[in-house]
């Protein structure tokens, strides 16, 4: 099994609920949560951008709704 460089993000801080990202090529980006660390994400920079932009603007806040 390969092992993956993951970096933690800066805005985890030091609690429980961090996030990782792995970064092997320029073309794959692997994402993981520290309270599930088997279970990875795996997208590719265009998506990740789109994602994160939608988040920024809100687009995603109806999906905590239920």
């Amino acid at each position: 099994m390969r092992t993956h460089r993951w970096q933690k993000s800066s805005y985890s801080g030091e609690g429980n609920a961090c996030l990782y990202v792995s970064a092997p090529d320029g073309a794959t980006i692997r994402l993981r949560e520290s309270d599930e660390p088997d279970t990875i994400l795996t997208t590719n920079p265009t998506a990740l951008r789109a994602l994160i932009r939608s988040a920024k603007a809100g687009q995603l806040d109806c999906l905590g709704e239920g």
